[in-house]
């Protein structure tokens, strides 16, 4: 068997794989690609059992075939090559030999049919988006799920369609993130949980990408398509909790200042706070915001004040400054509004501005007690 390909549109689809591929497998014919030859089409394949992704080039091929090939040994030799066309021939003494304008590599390859089949979906729904919109939602929203193996459906993002609008859900019990696309809608109403993996991988290849993807998805798994991209993965298995009981409805206490102020003061009083709590208090009087933090053990502290709007009672509030600035530097607002109600009760961050025509988010952040 016998094929050519360029070397760059190879390695910029073999590239987006190896993300799928593990650094340590339980099967070794995981560690490989695998190449599938029909009709001058190489299909590549990955996967990792929970993950299988599958993209399609163009190919010079004397006859159809299969052959798994080591991934990191084909990945480390492509990188180093200018753009040029690269013959594969495939020896009966189970090595592969690919010859390039200045020289010729062998490797071993395996056998083909060892690698796991992809997941056929059954009867599964289906919903057209656009590419960017889902790395947006991604990546507003992945940043807040958990890591915890005790609380599997934690460890992904929630998504939620109906015949409404699309929604995105992530949290880790400190703090949540719900992202709402109203111009988009689907076709019936489903919920799944998508691990973090996938998610990445599809963040990475739709980001700027006005192209519709078919996402298409049952009770076990997912299937995106994009274009000649085939991503398949298994969903994760359980209930999400309701996260809409624990968004406090009533917040009489609005705090609104500019949010890139705000995240470097955050930052910047965090450094003197205590390296386990990471513990900052934010006292609201009048015009003025109070960013407070202390570290006893280290006599280290710190003490900043800035201009706001504020309505409400006059209240001091304890956050962690780790989850505050995570999410205030998740956003691109100009403004942000944050809403409490007691110091106990949980805060709800929102961009005033900066958002796209159906597109809401709202952000929640657990309080922690501060030590009077």
């Amino acid at each position: 068997m016998k094929f050519i390909v360029s070397s760059n549109q190879l390695l910029k689809q073999l590239q987006v794989l190896g993300g799928v591929i593990n650094n340590n497998n339980t099967l070794p014919i995981l560690d490989n690609f695998l190449f599938e030859l029909s009709n001058n089409q190489l299909k590549v394949s990955a996967s990792d059992l929970e993950t299988t992704m599958t993209t399609v080039i163009d190919a010079e091929a004397d006859e159809d075939g299969t052959v798994a090939i080591n991934a990191r040994l084909l990945l480390e030799t492509l990188k180093t090559f200018p753009e040029q066309p690269l013959t594969f021939v495939v020896e009966d003494n189970n090595t592969l030999e690919i010859s390039s304008e200045s020289g010729k590599y062998a490797l071993a390859y395996a056998d083909g049919a060892e690698f796991p089949k992809p997941v056929e979906l059954e009867e599964p729904s289906k919903t057209v988006i656009t590419g960017d919109i889902i790395a947006t939602a991604i990546s507003k929203t992945i940043f807040a799920s958990g890591n915890d193996d005790l609380r599997p459906v934690m460890s992904g993002v929630f998504f939620q369609f109906s015949k409404e609008n699309l929604t995105f859900v992530a949290t880790d019990a400190h703090k949540l993130v719900k992202y709402t696309r109203n111009d988009v809608s689907a076709s019936e109403v489903a919920e799944f949980i998508m691990p973090k993996k996938p998610l990445n991988i599809l963040k990475n290849i739709l980001s700027g990408s006005q192209d519709d993807v078919i996402v298409e998805y049952n009770d076990a798994n997912a299937k995106f398509t994009i274009d000649q991209t085939v991503l398949i993965c298994r969903l994760i298995d359980g209930k999400y909790p309701n996260y809409e009981a624990v968004i406090p409805k009533e917040n009489p206490n609005k705090l609104t200042l500019e949010r890139s102020s705000f995240l470097n003061s955050v930052r910047r009083v965090s450094i003197f706070s205590s390296k386990t709590t990471h513990q900052i208090r934010l006292k609201m009087a009048g015009t003025e915001l109070n960013i407070s933090a202390e570290d006893i053990d280290f006599s280290n502290k710190a003490d900043e004040r800035l201009k706001c709007n504020y309505e409400g009672d006059d209240m001091q509030i304890g956050f962690n400054s780790k989850f505050l600035s995570e999410m205030l530097s998740n956003l691109e607002s100009n403004e942000i509004m944050l809403e409490m109600s007691l110091p106990n009760r949980a805060g709800i961050l929102t961009p005033i501005d900066g958002l796209e025509e159906g597109e809401h988010i709202t952000m929640l952040v657990m309080p922690v007690m501060l030590n009077s």
